[in-house]
């Protein structure tokens, strides 16, 4: 229902808040030596999840380990500022979306009281 109701912004929404999982679960492991920092790939995810995958899924195939700029010698892959900036720019996209689909809401709740 979310899918015929919200559209794509729904399936957004579901994506953005999985890659803030992953996002933050490699700034948590920033000094874990042997940490392997991963992203999910919002286009292909997205892209995936619109040709009918389902979202776990899409999600999974999406997600790739992040190739450092600075190799660790213990072997976490985290960079912090780039882990960040990530963690910022999906932040900006969910707060978005969801203002997309809070107008969404409003639109229908008029709608139905009248107004």
């Amino acid at each position: 229902m979310s899918e015929s109701l919200f559209g794509i912004h729904g399936i957004a929404l579901e994506l953005r808040s999985q890659r803030m999982g992953l996002l933050t679960s490699n700034i948590a492991n920033a000094a874990t030596p042997g940490y392997k920092a991963r992203d999910i790939d919002f286009a292909s995810a997205l892209n995936a999840r619109m040709a009918g995958a389902d979202s776990e899924k899409a999600a999974q195939a999406a997600t790739l380990y992040r190739v450092p700029t600075m190799p660790s010698l213990d072997g976490n892959t985290v960079e912090l500022p780039t882990e960040q900036v990530a963690f910022s720019e999906n932040a900006v996209g969910y707060a978005t979306t969801l203002s997309f689909i809070r107008g969404r809401v409003d639109t229908l709740t008029r709608a139905l009281k009248g107004d």
